[in-house]
């Protein structure tokens, strides 16, 4: 499988967990459950809180969070006293917002759903017209995308 396709086929993978209704975080997070050796039933959870922008408060963009929880499981560091494994991880992580910042601007939930999203704290209903008027199935692609390309491209 080349690096196109690897991306390719974990955003279509990442878009299609979202169309069956999980939240942005869990989709991109659960996209990944088997490269990353953990149970999909955990990848959701790790998910679960950063949807609509982390718990619907429409700060940091959900897919975003999923897309740095899926670093720090592949990447991330254990030792709260090496700083140079502290470092490096920084380094992916501003590596792979910055990618998403050159593209969209922005990270923030509220600002991506165009400034007039809801914050109440229960869920949109799923309905065709939800899926028509977001761009969330888009930009849980392009997350995906991002990890996949990143961080998993060589080993395929």
């Amino acid at each position: 499988m080349n690096q196109q396709t690897i991306g390719d086929f974990y955003a279509r993978r990442a878009r299609d967990l979202f169309r069956e209704g999980y939240n942005c975080s869990q989709a991109v997070v659960a996209a990944f459950a088997e490269p990353l050796g953990i149970e999909f039933e955990t990848a959701l959870l790790l998910g679960s809180s950063f949807g609509g922008g982390m718990g619907r408060l429409r700060e940091s963009c959900g897919a975003v969070n999923g897309m740095l929880i899926v670093a720090g499981l592949k990447h991330g560091y254990i030792d709260p006293d090496d700083y140079e494994a502290k470092r490096e991880h920084y380094v992916l992580v501003q590596k792979l917002v910055k990618q998403f910042k050159e593209k969209y601007g922005t990270i923030q939930c509220r600002t991506l759903l165009g400034g007039n999203a809801s914050d109440s704290p229960i869920p949109t209903p799923r309905t065709l017209e939800f899926y028509a008027k977001r761009p969330c199935e888009k930009i849980i692609g392009e997350c995906a995308k991002i990890v996949a390309d990143e961080l998993f491209a060589e080993e395929f």
